[in-house]
């Protein structure tokens, strides 16, 4: 019992890291992706750049320059801030593609019939295009949230309370024992167990969204 009080008590910490970097990929892919599929070439490239650096670099390293790096004596970012901004700006990274996936997977012909019937472009990609486009990359948001969800035990090397960390204080408590091991394998059940949700709301949402744009 002791050991599954220690992990859920990390549980809020895994839960405020993974809510908050998504909502922030979230919002920030959208203007990323839409100059992914802008017609004027440099800020198309300069977009590209910065979506392959975000996604090239590995987590634990961007964790640790936004922790370390940044630090000085007039400014410190926490480690819960760091962990926050830097998942969330990977997150922008990896679902800007994937809004500009959806986006370029919706038929030309879509774009031509609104065009065709009056419809302004603004009211026609909002009103028309966005709505196909949600229902295509619904699935890749939720598995990528999924995945995010586990990342956000990255934050753990960061010295981040979340569920990993406190997996790892209690194993060294714990080392000559079942006990050491127990912690992670509750961690790992609870890593589970809060995806399943996720996988179901998708499932939901998709069938939802067919209904609506069919």
């Amino acid at each position: 019992m002791e050991p599954l009080l220690v992990v859920l008590s990390g549980l809020p910490m895994t839960l405020l890291i993974t809510v908050a970097s998504f909502a922030i990929g979230a919002v920030l892919g959208i203007p990323m992706a839409l100059g992914l599929r802008t017609g004027i070439a440099p800020i198309r490239w300069i977009v590209r750049l910065i979506v392959d650096l975000l996604r090239g670099i590995p987590m634990i390293v961007w964790l640790f320059l936004l922790k370390f790096g940044l630090s000085t004596p007039a400014f410190r970012i926490t480690a819960l801030e760091a962990a926050i901004v830097g998942l969330g700006l990977i997150s922008a990274g990896y679902l800007a593609d994937i809004y500009r996936g959806g986006l370029q997977a919706v038929s030309k012909g879509q774009y031509e019939a609104a065009a065709a019937l009056g419809i302004p472009g603004t009211v026609s990609f909002f009103g028309v295009i966005v709505p196909q486009a949600a229902r295509i990359v619904s699935p890749s948001i939720a598995t990528y949230l999924i995945g995010l969800l586990k990342n956000s035990s990255i934050a753990s090397t960061i010295a981040v309370a979340e569920m990993v960390f406190m997996a790892q204080g209690y194993a060294r408590q714990n080392i000559n024992s079942v006990a050491g091991v127990l912690p992670y394998a509750i961690a790992g059940v609870l890593y589970i167990v809060l995806s399943i949700p996720v996988a179901m709301l998708s499932r939901k949402l998709d069938a939802n969204l067919r209904k609506a744009v069919i």
